[in-house]
């Protein structure tokens, strides 16, 4: 099993890198992470978003969706420049421990 702290950081990236495509909502962004193997809870998830948007790096806006209110996020310029400075070091990470000799 993975380090919570690792996992929370792999969760965020996914998180940005999605908001950064479309606008997300919790629900479905938690069906994306599940795909993509990270079994994350509502009291886990929520709370990141939160704390995501409060660091600057979503903006959330409100809609009336079948009647219920949703809320989307989408990335900010920050967390657009947090995901490209993310993508290199990943990149780096990848090439050192792939090709590990």
């Amino acid at each position: 099993m993975i380090d919570r702290e690792f996992f929370l950081g792999f969760v965020k990236i996914h998180i940005i890198y999605h908001a950064s495509k479309e606008p997300i909502f919790g629900v479905e962004i938690m069906s994306e992470l599940a795909r993509h193997g990270y079994d994350i809870s509502p009291g886990t998830l929520y709370p990141m978003l939160h704390r995501l948007e409060r660091d600057g790096y979503l903006f959330s806006n409100r809609e009336i969706v079948g009647g219920k209110m949703r809320k989307y996020y989408r990335a900010t310029d920050e967390g657009l420049s947090m995901l490209a400075q993310s993508k290199k070091q990943i990149m780096e990470l990848v090439k050192e421990v792939i090709d590990e000799k």
